[in-house]
């Protein structure tokens, strides 16, 4: 099975992968770079539209190039007021062929209402590097929530949880 990730994002693409060997033996991930058509911060339902943008914008580029696909996945980060409170997440979504979509959110870390205007202004990397870091450093490669949950979960495990979620409904047919 050939799998095609709208990203060139290392941390998505082997969550991806993780996320599919739970279900599938024989398959390939690849990753190209499309645009979600969303500000660089996405906010609220910007999550959702620029995952969606980011499959469209996939689709079409694999049309025009003549490049063949089992499944389209993307996966898109954002800040989001949930309950009063405002978290980091991440929706993924699946499609195939057929036009059958499924999507998944990753677990949710909280933000403090005094970082929120800062991460929707500059993005959640400067703040966190403007908070944990001096300027001569840079955070991790493990994503922000590496470092806030003290190196138990990676941007890569948030990945991994999305597109488990988003395969919950493309393996149970029963579900749909």
């Amino acid at each position: 099975m050939k799998i095609l990730i709208a990203s060139q994002n290392q941390g998505k693409i082997e969550g991806a992968k993780k996320a599919f060997s739970h279900y599938f033996s024989n398959f390939t991930i690849e990753g190209i770079s499309v645009p979600s058509n969303v500000h660089e911060q996405p906010v609220d339902n910007e999550i959702y539209i620029g995952a969606k943008n980011r499959i469209k914008n996939l689709k079409a580029y694999c049309k025009e190039n003549g490049i063949f696909a089992d499944l389209f996945i993307s996966i898109e980060s954002g800040i989001a007021n949930i309950f009063d409170n405002w978290f980091i997440t991440n929706i993924a979504i699946i499609e195939n062929n057929d036009n059958f979509s499924s999507c998944g959110t990753s677990a949710s870390f909280p933000v403090p209402e005094k970082y929120v205007k800062k991460i929707i202004d500059s993005g959640l990397g400067n703040v966190i590097n403007e908070i944990f870091y001096k300027d001569d450093e840079r955070h991790n490669n493990g994503g922000s929530i590496q470092l806030l949950s003290k190196n138990v979960i990676s941007r890569i495990d948030l990945s991994e949880q999305a597109f488990i979620m988003a395969l919950t409904k493309y393996k149970n047919s029963k579900w749909n």
